[in-house]
């Protein structure tokens, strides 16, 4: 029997680059599931350092509400099958708006996550750009 004949459907119709979008939407959609159990759970202190003093809520209470925000965001990477690309969009956005933390933590030299130098803190920064990219690529469609 050809090995072709033998791999489930899904992976017979899927072209390579779908394929890599798919990992990789998975792969964002697991890590943000997993930062924000962390957020309401293990590092609520370390990500109490990225809350910037203009936020108008309690610290933790931004933590949390973040974190929920994560696992759902996450969730829907991983699991949604229609809306995608507006699941992507949402979470670029989110990575977006929660920018401002990280150049909290630079600014104020708030030590967490192991970003105990303004030069870690610094490089930190260039990351995000990364983060909102790889939502919007991972969620892009094929060619129909």
């Amino acid at each position: 029997m050809p090995l072709r004949s033998s791999l489930p459907a899904i992976a017979r119709t899927l072209n390579p680059m779908t394929a890599l979008r798919h990992i990789a939407r998975v792969a964002l959609g697991t890590a943000l599931i997993g930062a924000g159990v962390s957020h309401l759970t293990v590092a609520r202190e370390e990500f109490r350092a990225q809350v910037p003093e203009f936020v108008p809520l309690d610290p933790d209470t931004t933590v949390v509400i973040s974190g929920v925000k994560e696992v759902l965001l996450g969730t829907l990477l991983v699991f949604a099958r229609k809306r995608r690309g507006l699941v992507g969009w949402l979470a670029a956005l989110f990575f977006v708006v929660i920018f401002p933390g990280n150049i909290a933590q630079w600014v104020h030299q708030r030590d967490g996550f192991g970003l105990d130098t303004d030069e870690k803190r610094f490089v930190r920064l260039f990351f995000q750009p990364v983060l909102v990219a790889w939502a919007l690529w991972s969620t892009r469609g094929g060619k129909r």
